[in-house]
């Protein structure tokens, strides 16, 4: 390993870190002031050379090391970039609970999705990520103690994704929209890649009703709500339990960082202070009321769209392209039925400025799903809504978007989405 990116990823873990290990590579440096810097010492580093249960290719029996590799900053012109480098495999160990067990067994394709009809894992029993719990295996991983039998049924087992990312350590606020698209849009700090809201699918493949991730893939990730898309990429699209426990995530006070976007702003977790939500202000139009709810002409029918979802003062526009009623339901890739309610698609939410107008109020983000306050400077938040069990579900856009706050470098990890 280069001696510079190993000092760097070592002074994550020292109680200060100064200039002493700067060294006269190229387009290289240790500032002090970046490497103090949260998007240089948020990351989690695997110091110890910890192995995944996975193979880092389906011709391979290598497991790939899990979390991230390095973390090293890099110069170009006036601004310095913070390299990371990472397999894009966490290195979760999930104690598994009775909600968990439930929420397995309680799958609408159990019978079929396991190989004994449920979960071989039981309470109190630590899983180790990529550990057998049952799942037929069909995902293409290919043998246990390989990754078979974590996953439910997929398109492909995750393998190493060789990610190496740079990361601007001073973030810029952008002039013009910026849409974030599908694939990595920024990593978790274990070095995972950040999907967005989008599965990639619409409403019989036009592309006017585009489905939410959030929705249509919940049965598709595994108990850490993740899954790997064909070429094997790891992510996370929404909250994940198993992140959250990874940086100590209790509620108890702010979140901490789970992730970076690629404009460089840090992705905080669910919470603004003790047990207070960030609450998007994106919401779900009310197809049963057209006067006031952006709903269409006829009650309960997709037949009409937002003429612009950032700006609910111009209202809808009927669309040719009409998407299924709310009392429908939809066949998912993985053949689960998921009722088609509001908030299944893209086209189902606006932005409501109004709700972020309120003096003093910290806990409702902006259009980007993100805010500025103390000395946090601005941050997106992870959302979710807080279920009447104590459970946190995904609540629209998730996290980063459906737009990015800060500009996008020329080296940025992904580029603006049409």
């Amino acid at each position: 390993m280069n001696n510079k990116i190993l000092w760097a990823a070592t002074c994550l873990f020292l109680t200060a870190c100064n200039g002493s290990g700067s060294s006269s590579d190229s387009g290289t440096t240790t500032d002090s002031t970046t490497t103090s810097l949260p998007v240089f010492t948020s990351w989690i580093v695997n110091t110890s050379q910890q192995a995944s249960n996975i193979f880092s290719s389906s011709a391979s029996s290598e497991r790939p090391l899990v979390n991230v590799q390095s973390v090293a900053v890099e110069s170009a012109s006036t601004q310095d970039y913070v390299r990371v480098q990472a397999t894009g495999i966490p290195g979760y160990q999930i104690t598994m609970s009775q909600s968990i067990i439930n929420e397995l067994n309680g799958r609408p394709k159990a019978n079929s999705d396991f190989t004994t009809g449920s979960t071989t894992a039981s309470v109190g029993q630590v899983v180790a990520f990529g550990e057998d719990i049952g799942y037929v295996g069909t995902q293409g991983c290919t043998s246990a103690g390989g990754g078979r039998g974590f996953w439910p049924p997929g398109p492909a087992c995750p393998l190493n994704a060789n990610i190496s990312a740079l990361f601007p350590s001073v973030p810029a606020a952008t002039s013009t929209t910026c849409k974030v698209g599908l694939g990595a849009q920024g990593y978790w700090v274990n070095g995972v890649s950040v999907f967005t809201w989008g599965d990639g699918q619409s409403f019989n493949g036009q592309g006017t009703w585009n489905s939410l991730a959030g929705v249509a893939e919940q049965y598709d990730v595994d108990i850490c709500g993740g899954h790997a898309q064909q070429d094997g990429e790891y992510h996370h699209h929404f909250h994940s339990q198993c992140l959250a426990d990874l940086v100590g995530d209790t509620g108890s006070g702010h979140s901490p960082i789970y992730g970076f976007a690629a404009d460089g702003y840090a992705i905080y977790g669910p919470y603004v202070a003790a047990n207070v939500l960030a609450k998007s202000a994106w919401v779900a139009r009310d197809y049963s009321n057209a006067a006031t709810g952006f709903g269409c002409a006829v009650s309960g029918e997709r037949s009409c769209l937002m003429v612009d979802e950032f700006d609910k003062s111009k209202g809808t526009t009927p669309t040719a392209n009409a998407g299924p009623n709310t009392s429908a339901s939809n066949l998912t890739l993985s053949g689960n039925s998921i009722p088609a309610t509001s908030g299944y698609y893209y086209e189902d939410f606006y932005f409501d400025s109004d709700l972020t107008n309120t003096t003093g109020q910290t806990d409702r983000m902006d259009v980007h799903n993100g805010h500025s306050h103390d000395s946090l400077g601005y941050h997106y938040h992870v959302t979710v809504t807080a279920e009447s069990d104590g459970s946190l579900t995904p609540a629209f856009p998730y996290h980063i978007g459906p737009t990015f706050a800060g500009a996008l470098q020329e080296n940025a990890l992904t580029s603006c989405s049409p």
